[in-house]
């Protein structure tokens, strides 16, 4: 599955994007944060104030969506309007 971070996180993490291979424990956006955060303290730093957002293919996805079938996740910082 290709991950892509953008902002700070892409900053905090040291990479644009990146292909992983999940374990079969990994099925929502949640579970896959929770995995990334995991790895190591810079993915722990991205992911620790829990306010990173996702979007699945392109389309914006809650913490609790499903990422099965996903071929894309791309994680982001909240958006301010204005």
């Amino acid at each position: 599955m290709k991950l892509v971070y953008f902002a700070s996180l892409r900053e905090r993490i040291g990479k644009a994007e990146e292909e992983v291979d999940l374990p079969e424990s990994v099925r929502t956006v949640a579970d896959l944060t929770a995995w990334l955060a995991a790895r190591d303290e810079f993915y722990a730093a991205a992911f620790a104030d829990g306010i990173a957002r996702a979007a699945i293919d392109k389309n914006h996805a809650k913490p609790e969506a499903t990422i099965a079938g996903a071929r894309e996740i791309a994680f982001f910082p909240p958006m301010t309007g204005g």
